[in-house]
C-alpha cells in the first residue's frame, strides 16, 4: 500500500482581484500558511500561469516550480476544466460556453474548438515540463441534453455520440501519451462522462487508451445517488486524481435529483464544505489507500453556505486527519511464528507429526 499525498488545494475557486488571491506567489503563500502542501493550478488563469509559455519554456516551468517551493508547496496537477469542456459543445450551449474562451473566438464554434484542442495539447507539454504525471480536465458534452430518454432516443444515437467524442479526444490523448501524462476526466454532471457507465462507453470508443483516466470526486456521485465507494472498487485502476469535496442529498416533497431549477441553497443535492456534508471520507481514504492510490488529495471548495476562506482553513486539517499512513505489518503478526513447511502440512492434516 502507498500513502496519499496532501493536503492540497485547487486554486480556481479562490482566485480574485485582491491580495492574496490575485497572483500565484501571494495565494501560494496564503495556502501554505493554512497547512497545504500542494496546489492544483487552473491553466486558463493568467494570474496563476501562462500556459503558452509553459508549453514552450522549461526555464519558465522551473521558475513556477521554484516559486511554489519557496513556500514548501508542490504543483499537483494543472487543470484545463474550461478548455476541456470546449472540446465538445452541443450547439444549444454555444453562447453560454463562449465565456470559457477568448473573445476572438466567441460566436465561432469551430474556431473555439480548435483553440480548446490546442490548449489541451499545450497542457500536455507543460505538465511534462513541470514533472507532473496527471492532468485534470472535463470531457465536454455532445449528449447531455439527451441524458433523460424522452423523447425516445433513436437506435445508434449514443454510440455515434461517443464515436464523435472519441474522434475529438484521441489525438489529444495521443499527445498526452507522448508526454507521459494521464488525462484525468472529472466525472461530472453536464459532461458526457458523468458516471461509470458513460466513462466505460468512452473508454471503449478510445480503444482503452491508457491515458484516459479519472479524477475521482465523490460529491458528484452523491448528487446522482451513485455508490461512490463501490466506484473506487470498480475503477481504481483508472483513478489517477482526487478532489476532496463534500456534498449532501436531502430530497423532499419539492425537489429531488434534478433540483427543480432551484438555486444551490434550495436544491436537494448541494455541495458543502468538508465535514458539513454526508460523504464518508473515512471509507474513501481507506479504499483509495487499499488500492494503492498515491496521488494528491486536493480540496475543491464549493459550498452554498460557508465563506471560501473558512472552507479553505478547515479543509487542510480535515484532509490531513484522513490521510492514512499505510501499515507495513499485519496487526496479528505478534502472534505468529516462523514458517515451517512440515508444520503447515500437519495443520492441513496432510502429514503426521512423526513425519
Amino acid at each position: 500500500m502507498k500513502e496519499i499525498k496532501g493536503p492540497a488545494i485547487f486554486l480556481a475557486q479562490f482566485m480574485g482581484d485582491t491580495a492574496p488571491f490575485n497572483s500565484l506567489d501571494s495565494i501560494v503563500e496564503w495556502v501554505a500558511s493554512l497547512g497545504y502542501k500542494g496546489v492544483q493550478i487552473p491553466s486558463n488563469d493568467p494570474r496563476c500561469m501562462d500556459l503558452d509559455l509553459a508549453a514552450e519554456s522549461q526555464d519558465y516551468c522551473d521558475e513556477l516550480i521554484g516559486r511554489c517551493a519557496e513556500h514548501g508547496v508542490e504543483i499537483t496537477e494543472l487543470s484545463t476544466h474550461l478548455q476541456g469542456q470546449l472540446v465538445a459543445v452541443h450547439p444549444a450551449y454555444d453562447e453560454l460556453f463562449d465565456a470559457f474562451a477568448p473573445p476572438e473566438v466567441h460566436g465561432k464554434p469551430a474556431e473555439r474548438q480548435e483553440w480548446a484542442v490546442d490548449q489541451m495539447k499545450k497542457a500536455a507539454v507543460a505538465s511534462r515540463r513541470l514533472g507532473l504525471k496527471g492532468h485534470a480536465s472535463f470531457s465536454g458534452a455532445l449528449m447531455w441534453h439527451l441524458v433523460y430518454p424522452w423523447p425516445q432516443r433513436p437506435a445508434g444515437l449514443v454510440e455515434a455520440g461517443f464515436a464523435e467524442l472519441a474522434k475529438r479526444w484521441t489525438p489529444i490523448l495521443d499527445v498526452f501519451e507522448d508526454n507521459g501524462v494521464d488525462v484525468c476526466y472529472e466525472i461530472h454532471p453536464g459532461e458526457d462522462l458523468h458516471d461509470g457507465a458513460s466513462f466505460e462507453q468512452f473508454l471503449d470508443a478510445v480503444n482503452g487508451h491508457k491515458r484516459a483516466n479519472i479524477l475521482y470526486d465523490p460529491s458528484h456521485f452523491m448528487l446522482q445517488q451513485l455508490d461512490y465507494l463501490g466506484f473506487i472498487d470498480r475503477y481504481h485502476d483508472r483513478i489517477k486524481a482526487f478532489h476532496v469535496k463534500d456534498a449532501e442529498f436531502r430530497p423532499d416533497a419539492q425537489t429531488g435529483v434534478y433540483g427543480g431549477y432551484q438555486n444551490w441553497a434550495d436544491r436537494a443535492g448541494r455541495f458543502r464544505s468538508l465535514g458539513d456534508g454526508l460523504i464518508d471520507f473515512r471509507q474513501i481514504f481507506s479504499k483509495l489507500t487499499k488500492h494503492g492510490f498515491d496521488g494528491w488529495a486536493v480540496l475543491e471548495w464549493e459550498c452554498c453556505f460557508k465563506h471560501p476562506e473558512q472552507g479553505a482553513a478547515e479543509g487542510a486539517p480535515f484532509i490531513a486527519d484522513h490521510i492514512i499512513r499505510p501499515t507495513e505489518y499485519a496487526f496479528d503478526d505478534f502472534a505468529g511464528g516462523s514458517t515451517d513447511p512440515a508444520q503447515i502440512a500437519r495443520a492441513l492434516g496432510i502429514a503426521r507429526r512423526s513425519e
